[in-house]
């Protein structure tokens, strides 16, 4: 028992309500903490499926570059290149999940607009441009659920760690404190109740 809490009824009913209160915060991280797992592997297996669509659009991708290259040659493949703009349209905003902020990153819809004149080019080439492009998408929503898998992770940990510490310490020393004081209330009321017999007995045997 905490020496600072003496045995009486009104820390008796405090350490009752503070151990209700511990027991619930409990079972509120438990919740919160499953539902971030689910949330979390629903993530990873999103993640898996992503890469295999950026593994499967990169080798198109080449493979049409490569087409490319041979029919154009490389130099002028590269020169129109140079006329594809790097994109910075990202916008990131953010949801909650049990009280995590979770990234979602998103850039403007729309068709894709081929910058380049058609003289010098072939469909190999546009194939090449449209399926980068789709990579920089698949990318995009890559770093997206990594960055929220990470962020779930790293918030189950301190969860849990919370959860164990109700569970292991404080749960347990309120329990204790608890135990600890009743033992003493009821040796003080079967002493306060010998004492009271004792002066019966007394004043019985007086009159």
């Amino acid at each position: 028992m905490n020496p600072s809490l003496f045995p009486t009824k009104g820390n008796l009913l405090l350490l009752q309500h503070s151990v209700g209160q511990a027991k619930l915060g409990y079972e509120l991280m438990d919740r919160k903490r499953n539902v971030m797992i689910m949330e979390m592997m629903q993530l990873i297996d999103k993640a898996k499926q992503i890469q295999s669509e950026i593994d499967q659009t990169f080798s198109r991708a080449y493979a049409c570059l490569q087409d490319a290259n041979i029919s154009l040659g490389i130099e002028d493949v590269a020169d129109i290149a140079q006329c594809i703009p790097v994109k910075h349209d990202l916008d990131i905003r953010f949801r909650s999940v049990m009280g995590v902020e979770l990234p979602s990153v998103s850039a403007p819809e729309g068709k894709p607009e081929i910058l380049y004149g058609f003289e010098n080019s072939d469909s190999r080439l546009d194939e090449a441009v449209l399926s980068f492009l789709q990579v920089r998408r698949l990318i995009n929503l890559l770093a997206e659920v990594e960055n929220s898998v990470y962020r779930l992770a790293v918030n189950i940990k301190k969860t849990q760690k919370r959860a164990n510490a109700l569970s292991d310490i404080i749960i347990p020393r309120y329990t204790e404190s608890i135990r600890s004081i009743s033992e003493s209330l009821e040796e003080k009321e079967r002493e306060e109740f010998t004492r009271l017999k004792v002066i019966k007995k007394q004043k019985i045997r007086k009159e």
